[in-house]
């Protein structure tokens, strides 16, 4: 129950489920009424419409009527029985104004809001569409283990647990696992899952346990392939949303919902770097890789010159890079690899991955990287496997980006933070 209007004559309530809002009316018969005491029924239904409290869930029955002077759709029930089937307290804790953190403390009452609940259903419609061309295409879908005997890419970052009589790790992507299934001879596979990352960070982009979409596929020639690819479920998943919840969306949360009809626009990182340096800014990081102004400048040169949201960054260094990314013959000192932004925000990161075992022990060396604790690793390489690239990107930081949300807050069922572990 959202709102009751206790008028003398007349009682209207405003009843709210997950499809929507609805306007009940009861025809008031107080106790002072003349005839009241020869409908004892109806007068304890209004007494009980009077002690309604917000967010108090209640069965109804009655009848339904047209009534075009009702703003919500033209529609009216009047009342015939009601149920309080879970009554709420008097005062809620969270208001519409209460600060973000303030509402993560109360998510399950703050998940109430219509705007939460079109975000959640926006995102069963996008991992549906993004699901659908995989399957459509007869890739697998694999779900991979959380708990690690070592890091998943590094050693940074890494939430340690107790494991018995060892030490494991959470899982900060499932990339190793979704490289072994190329050997295995899957082919392509997917996942769509959790990840964690013990990263100390405050933004509106971060969060310690995150939503994974990762994609990883066999018989590439180039990172090319793997744009391709990734440029296609995006679309398929966008198409989804639009199709399914794009004029709620329009209507409730002011976004449209498009699909872009050009190809993504590519850029290499060098060529970013000029774009953004013409635009009078100087990127801080000493790798040279973009940091988020970077990354807004560049976006919003891409849009302001082609029209798209999204633009692929090409060619990235190959020190800026993971090991076991695959450089460039011709040119060592770049890798075949990307990220994808998206509205002034990197989502994704992708690649050609490294699949000679000679070339990838060189590598790993070349880092000073101990070759025995990624054995296990690197055995996947020493019996055949064939040239391969994908993925990684966040869920929830997409949905974000694509719903125009201040924060991944919003778009996280419950948020994990370095300081939230709760509810």
């Amino acid at each position: 129950m959202e709102t009751v209007r206790d008028q003398k004559k007349v009682q209207f309530v405003i009843l709210r489920d997950e499809s929507g809002s609805v306007q009940l009316v009861n025809p008031a018969l107080r106790a002072e009424d003349e005839d009241a005491a020869a409908e004892p029924e109806r007068r304890a239904l209004t007494d009980s419409i009077s002690a309604l409290t917000g967010g108090t869930f209640v069965l109804v029955e009655g009848n339904l009527k047209l009534d075009e002077r009702v703003k919500l759709g033209g529609l009216e029930v009047k009342i015939s029985s009601l149920q309080v089937a879970g009554v709420a307290e008097q005062e809620p804790p969270i208001a519409e104004d209460s600060s973000v953190d303030k509402r993560m403390d109360w998510r399950f009452l703050d998940l109430r809001r219509p705007d939460a609940n079109l975000i959640f259903r926006a995102q069963t419609a996008f991992e549906h569409g993004m699901r659908g061309w995989w399957v459509g295409n007869d890739w697998i879908e694999i779900h991979t283990p959380k708990l690690m005997a070592s890091a998943s890419e590094s050693r940074a970052e890494l939430f340690e647990v107790e494991y018995f009589d060892s030490t494991a790790y959470l899982a900060q992507s499932p990339q190793l696992f979704k490289q072994m299934a190329q050997p295995a001879g899957f082919g392509a596979v997917f996942e769509i899952a959790p990840a964690f990352r013990a990263d100390p960070s405050f933004t509106a982009r971060h969060a310690t346990e995150f939503t994974s979409v990762d994609a990883e596929m066999s018989w590439v020639e180039s990172h090319h392939d793997v744009m391709a690819m990734h440029e296609s479920v995006l679309r398929a998943g966008l198409a989804e949303v639009s199709a399914r919840y794009g004029e709620a969306i329009t209507r409730q949360l002011e976004v449209d919902i498009t699909i872009p009809e050009a190809e993504f626009p590519k850029v290499t990182l060098a060529e970013a770097r000029d774009i953004v340096s013409g635009t009078g800014y100087e990127i801080p990081r000493a790798d040279g890789d973009l940091d988020p102004e970077a990354e807004r400048r560049l976006c919003a040169h891409i849009e302001e010159t082609t029209g798209h949201p999204f633009v692929f960054v090409t060619d990235y260094d190959s020190s800026i890079r993971p090991f076991y990314h695959m450089r460039h013959d011709d040119n060592p000192a770049l890798t075949k690899s990307y990220d994808l932004l998206y509205r002034g925000t990197e989502i994704s990161t992708g690649a050609q991955r490294e699949h000679r075992i000679d070339v990838l022990v060189a590598q790993a060396s070349e880092r000073g990287m101990d070759l025995e604790e990624l054995g296990t690793y690197l055995d996947f390489f020493r019996h055949g496997v064939p040239p391969h690239g994908g993925f990684g990107m966040g869920l929830a930081r997409v949905m974000m980006l694509m719903l125009n949300q201040s924060s991944i807050r919003e778009t996280t069922f419950l948020f994990r933070g370095p300081n939230r572990l709760t509810p």
